[in-house]
């Protein structure tokens, strides 16, 4: 299998995870309210925002359209995740099945924007990759390594 293939279907997998945790957000809206930050105005309408940012991401990744965009927002949005939910419920519950288990939420989104950040790098590079054959790429890898070596 070629590096591209897999990246791919790496993509595609984060892409039907994304696409559950939105529809998530607009079939248990109520479920998720709760984690909103107090000091956020509006409630469930950042659960609905949120929901329909995993799809918009998803959807971007499957068609290839805007991926560096999308994968730095989504990268931004959990990070922001974890800064103002997960990881001030882990700081404010003495309950340590809660505890773990808002942990376990916090390294989620962590890896997760980790894997969008990653994405994002190589935005241009899965762009060529899909664009050239394979011997297009290697020969231009060989003019590359030509000029480093000149």
């Amino acid at each position: 299998m070629n590096q591209h293939l897999i990246s791919r279907i790496a993509i595609y997998l984060l892409s039907f995870v994304m696409i559950f945790f939105g529809i998530q957000h607009f079939t248990n809206p109520n479920g998720m309210v709760s984690r909103v930050p107090d000091f956020l105005p509006g409630g469930i309408t950042w659960v609905y925002v949120a929901g329909a940012a995993f799809i918009l991401a998803a959807i971007s990744f499957m068609t290839n359209i805007l991926v560096r965009v999308a994968a730095y927002l989504l990268a931004l949005m959990l990070l922001i995740f974890v800064l103002t939910i997960h990881l001030p419920q882990y700081l404010d519950t003495a309950d340590k099945d809660y505890r773990q288990a808002t942990m376990i939420n916090l390294l989620k989104d962590l890896a997760l924007a980790a894997f969008a950040l990653y994405i994002a790098s190589n935005a241009r590079h899965q762009k060529v990759l899909e664009e050239t054959s394979l011997e297009e790429e290697e020969k231009i890898l060989h003019k590359q390594l030509n000029v480093v070596h000149d």
